[in-house]
């Protein structure tokens, strides 16, 4: 995201991250590890035993308070937050407390470590705790137009890598999980990804396993191989699921992925704004259920992404939330037959007033390569 958006993007958010705060009564914000922080400020907290927290009150001046040695790495956004540097010798909770006073209602980082929040609910015992997704979550979800754009990009780039996949253009007879997967995040990180977060690989038996962790056994001739894989690319995240048989697939797996093909297809077309986030996975659910393949189906739809892999909004059943403009999302229903074998397609989606539109366009067919 260009720097000059990126500060007027940033304000934005915290007008209306302000604004959500008054309308839920919640005092203070205090943010730490997690996505909510460099949302809203550009600084990604290190995952160190010491403290760093943003203080945002709903009224008055935020603070991040942040450990000395930390402090270079900081871009100084003057405008929205001051720096508070702590020492060593120093105790960051209790600096958090003095800063937040005596405001009742205070919301903490989802992921903030458990010895932070128990130690600030010591110094503050009279406060009434909040997680901090409760004020930011809805938020977040909705992308802006850049953001959408920067998801286009780390889509396409992902793309790019699936392309080499389904093409036959990546061997997978012979080479273990590991070293295919090791294969996908180096292509990942070729075409543009700072980071990767994850490349799963499930050959055979193991494609029955939806989030299989690629290990030392060897892809076979004969068999699916379900590869899921995604990183990082300027903040925002990439998500791609397709399978690919390895040679030609028996007429009960086609049947099957057919089965697969046309629920993805359908639930991405049901993806429409206003419609509630349970009825798209709803209507994968019913497709592949009414082709007996219902037992064989074992997780939500889909989930929301962004600057987190897995945010909301979220596509299981109970989830009444109305798709809106900016929503973006994964589609990646999934069928597998345990010991045997199994198979998922998986793109994302952005809600628009025009449509659902799909990020990632690779073929959505059955990839069979040679064995």
């Amino acid at each position: 995201m260009p720097v000059a958006h990126a500060d007027l993007a940033r304000g934005d958010r915290w007008d209306r991250v302000r604004r959500r705060m008054s309308d839920l009564r919640v005092d203070a914000l205090l943010l730490s590890l997690g996505a909510d922080l460099p949302w809203l400020s550009g600084y990604q907290a290190m995952p160190l035993e010491r403290l760093t927290m943003l203080v945002l009150p709903a009224e008055g001046e935020a603070t991040l308070v942040v450990p000395r040695l930390e402090e270079p790495r900081v871009r100084p956004l003057p405008d929205l937050f001051a720096i508070r540097a702590w020492e060593e010798s120093e105790d960051p909770t209790e600096i958090v407390a003095g800063l937040v006073g005596s405001r009742p209602s205070l919301a903490v980082s989802d992921r903030t470590w458990a010895t932070f929040i128990l130690a600030l609910q010591a110094r503050l015992p009279d406060a009434r705790w909040h997680m901090a997704s409760t004020v930011t979550a809805p938020l977040r979800a909705v992308k802006d137009r850049e953001e959408v754009a920067i998801l286009r990009r780390a889509g396409a780039a992902a793309d790019r890598v699936a392309e080499a996949l389904v093409g036959g253009h990546i061997p997978l007879v012979g080479r273990t999980e590991a070293d295919v997967a090791r294969d996908l995040a180096d292509r990942l990180v070729a075409e543009g990804h700072q980071q990767v977060n994850f490349a799963i690989v499930g050959s055979g038996p193991n494609s029955a396993s939806p989030h299989h962790d690629p290990g030392g056994r060897r892809i076979r001739a004969s068999e699916a191989v379900v590869c899921d894989f995604g990183g990082t690319l300027d903040g925002y995240c990439s998500d791609i699921t397709r399978t690919v048989f390895t040679g030609e697939p028996p007429t009960r797996f086609r049947h099957l992925y057919g089965v697969l093909e046309a629920a993805q297809a359908a639930a991405v077309d049901a993806a429409v704004v206003g419609t509630p986030c349970e009825d798209v996975d709803g209507v994968a659910r019913r497709a592949i259920t009414e082709a007996g393949y219902g037992a064989h189906l074992v997780h939500r739809t889909g989930h929301g992404i962004g600057m987190e892999e897995h945010e909301d909004p979220y596509l299981v059943g109970g989830n009444c939330e109305a798709l809106a403009p900016g929503h973006a999302f994964s589609v990646e229903p999934g069928i597998y037959v345990s010991r045997r074998w199994g198979a998922r397609i998986e793109d994302i989606v952005v809600a628009t007033d025009a449509g659902p539109e799909r990020l990632n366009s690779v073929d959505h067919g059955l990839a069979v390569v040679e064995a």
